[in-house]
């Protein structure tokens, strides 16, 4: 609420108080829909991707920790732990080096490659304890711009002065909020919108 009010320069009002919880949280939810990341801190996430040329590109950032990576088994093949993984501090895990007797597990050779199409599972740590200060003014914002909305009729925008009143539709304005080209390119341009390529992952 602090984040509203220090926008707006003063006190919400009780009406507005009604409403700003709702509106902040369809915010955020809408930036981490168009971002595909969550901001805060989570720890032991685990997920499954499949690796591009032996290595995985995890989602969220920025990553604190990796501590585990297990090959994942098909047509009831047993998953199996990968030794020697490596983590490039950043984003990216590599399964599957040039020496494949130091990455992969011994069983690995005793199966059928075809078990182990190169689909893994990551546990990993990421976020951070703040939400990020740019992601925090682009929600409030979002919030504000409907909060601040002279009617909650959706898409219309009114207001009397005297004898004198307007009304014009608007996108974004009234009971829903969202999100504008400003607000998607402040995202891509600070890098949270995931790049075109990224192998797809599922959560477990």
């Amino acid at each position: 609420m602090s984040d509203l009010s220090d926008r707006l320069g003063r006190p919400l009002n009780a009406m507005e108080e009604a409403r700003a919880q709702a509106l902040l949280t369809d915010a955020s939810a809408k930036v981490r829909s168009y971002t595909k990341r969550t901001f805060s801190r989570v720890d032991n996430e685990t997920l499954t991707a499949r690796a591009q040329q032996g290595e995985i590109r995890l989602p969220q950032r920025p990553v604190l920790d990796v501590t585990s990576v297990v090959a994942v088994g098909a047509g009831g093949a047993p998953d199996l732990p990968v030794v020697g993984w490596q983590w490039d501090g950043l984003d990216i895990v590599r399964a599957i080096s040039d020496s494949p007797v130091i990455n992969m597990p011994e069983r690995w050779y005793e199966e059928d490659l075809d078990a182990y199409p190169g689909t893994f599972r990551v546990t990993y740590s990421h976020g951070s304890a703040e939400i990020p200060a740019d992601i925090v003014a682009i929600v409030a914002r979002m919030a504000l711009r409907t909060l601040t909305a002279p009617t909650v009729a959706g898409g219309v925008t009114g207001e009397t002065i005297g004898p004198y009143s307007y009304r014009t539709d608007g996108t974004g304005i009234g009971t829903a909020v969202a999100m504008t080209d400003e607000d998607r390119k402040e995202l891509d341009d600070a890098g949270y919108r995931p790049k075109a390529g990224m192998s797809l992952v599922r959560r477990r």
